[in-house]
């Protein structure tokens, strides 16, 4: 009797569970499983993954549409902004000298002429050194290239290809009246080549006083746009430019002396094998290092061709294995060492600025894309710290040790 009077009881509890359940009212809310989790509707979690994958990509558009016109803007304003970018580019390389004049009392004035007149100085006494070079060895070069075409033609007639006279004839004569149809075009490029050359001596001339007056107020202009922007947000901006110019000047100092390590070692080699233009080749070493990754390789393939040209296979393939250890010398000691203090940028994210400035503003868009690439990097770095100090959980307190006896403080009165 006793157990099934426990049965009959145990019965009635589940049934009033149930009834409790269903009705709403009992010990187990709606909104949480039998072990306490809470759980959501399979609706309402695909909707609010929607909404926010929705707000996202409004923000992505918005920032893409906004970037679009930027690039727009910057496209028209260009013949403004590539002096600037210029300017601020040789002003980097001219400050160091300018700063040590204004600390030995100069005027900022005198500082800065001085400083630009001596680069223009030096300047002037490369283009005065390898001027006559190329004045020089250019005829004999040009004599090596025609014989180096008639040895290609000769080659071409012989076997495998066993072309005939003819049909050589008939291909150059098909190239001459191709350039005689287009000689309105050729004109055409003369008169756009001469606007360009103008345009040419008028973006230096611009580059010049821009680099004068950067140079002489440029201690004061800080200040300025932190007055300008008020303290609040002046602070932010005086503390991004400070690091965006470190950063300019890493890397322009930093390829000055891979570029330089670059030209003087295959400046060498060239000497030593008696290559033609061996000085202007070092010359184009030396600027194109300040293209990363590639203004260094285009400059050692220039170098193999001219010693093809000039010297023959076997001097090229030497020529060859000279810019190769070079190469690795630069890839895998100076650039790692020195680079990855200056920029902090990745190898791959370098050769795709380079990539994307050559194409679409050629060789000058190629030199400036690393330089703003890093600048953008700075600035993303700031922020970046900003949102980790404002999002950053405070620093956990020490638990009292239960069996530490603390003693009061002094200021701690007593009862």
């Amino acid at each position: 009797m006793g157990d099934r009077a426990g049965n009959d009881e145990r019965a009635h509890h589940r049934v009033a569970c149930q009834t409790d359940s269903v009705s709403g009212t009992g010990k187990k809310s709606a909104g949480t499983q039998q072990n306490g989790k809470s759980w959501r509707d399979r609706g309402d979690v695909i909707g609010g993954g929607l909404l926010w994958l929705a707000k996202w990509s409004l923000c992505i558009v918005a920032i893409a549409a906004g970037a679009w016109v930027l690039g727009s803007v910057a496209a028209r304003l260009w013949v403004v902004i590539l002096p600037v970018a210029l300017a601020i580019v040789v002003t980097t390389i001219l400050w160091p000298p300018t700063r040590w004049l204004t600390r030995r009392g100069l005027p900022p004035a005198a500082a800065a002429s001085l400083a630009l007149l001596g680069f223009l100085a030096l300047l002037s006494g490369v283009i005065a050194l390898i001027v006559p070079s190329v004045a020089d060895q250019a005829p004999e070069l040009a004599d090596k290239s025609t014989a180096g075409v008639n040895q290609v033609r000769d080659w071409v007639q012989g076997p495998p290809l066993n072309i005939r006279d003819e049909q050589l004839d008939s291909a150059v004569d098909a190239i001459v009246q191709r350039l005689q149809s287009s000689g309105a075009q050729i004109a055409n490029g003369v008169f756009t080549g001469v606007t360009t050359a103008t345009s040419v001596l008028i973006t230096v001339f611009l580059v010049l006083v821009l680099v004068f007056f950067f140079l002489k107020d440029g201690p004061r202009l800080l200040p300025w746009m932190h007055s300008v922007f008020g303290n609040r947000s002046g602070r932010h901006v005086e503390a991004v430019l400070e690091r965006v110019w470190a950063t300019l000047g890493g890397f322009i100092r930093t390829q000055a002396v891979v570029s330089f390590v670059d030209a003087v070692f295959i400046g060498a080699g060239l000497f030593i094998l008696d290559v033609p233009l061996a000085m202007v080749l070092s010359v184009i070493t030396f600027i194109g290092g300040f293209v990363p990754m590639v203004g260094a390789f285009v400059a050692g393939a220039l170098a193999v061709l001219v010693a093809l040209v000039g010297n023959g296979l076997t001097t090229a393939l030497i020529v060859l294995g000279i810019v190769i250890a070079v190469q690795q010398l630069e890839g895998n000691v100076l650039q790692p060492v020195l680079q990855s203090r200056s920029m902090e940028l990745h190898a791959v994210i370098v050769l795709l600025a380079v990539t994307a400035g050559g194409s679409l503003y050629g060789i000058t868009g190629a030199f400036l894309a690393v330089p703003v690439v890093a600048m953008f990097a700075v600035v993303i770095r700031y922020i970046g710290e900003q949102i980790d100090a404002v999002t950053a959980p405070p620093p956990e307190a020490d638990e009292p040790d239960p069996g530490k006896v603390t003693a009061p403080s002094p200021e701690s009165g007593t009862a």
